[in-house]
């Protein structure tokens, strides 16, 4: 439980450890929308990559489906809030899976949206911001 002011209760102390310790360029997994939004209150986003939020493209089937996923549109929505003008990322299955286990931290979240994944690259925070 996070008992300081402003920190969103969704974000655990290990996981503002993590958060602290990433480095630029290190990658965070994670899922669920309401721990997005916490987690872009605090992390900068690299700015220097195409993309610095990730998702696992659709696999062929569902892309012949036409599957929804209306839950990134909800990340979309989150990032551009957060400044974030560049579309998601889309990464192949196996890819995905790989750029994951490479990630500095996983965020096990529960959460249970079909291509719900998500990995965000971290950025820096320019100078002329920093107190």
């Amino acid at each position: 439980m996070v008992v300081l002011k402003g920190i969103p209760s969704v974000l655990s102390p290990e996981l503002l450890y993590a958060l602290a310790k990433m480095g630029h360029g290190d990658e965070l997994g994670l899922g669920i929308p309401r721990l997005l939004e916490a987690i872009l209150k605090l992390l900068p986003l690299d700015i220097y990559v195409r993309a610095p939020a990730a998702v696992m493209a659709l696999v062929d089937s569902d892309k012949q489906k036409c599957l929804p996923v209306p839950v990134w549109d909800t990340y979309t929505q989150l990032l551009h809030e957060a400044g974030v003008q560049t579309p998601l990322e889309k990464v192949e299955r196996f890819g995905f899976y790989e750029r994951a286990k490479k990630a500095y931290a996983v965020v096990a979240s529960g959460e249970t949206a079909l291509y719900g994944n998500l990995i965000l690259k971290k950025g820096i925070i320019p100078a002329e911001l920093l107190d």
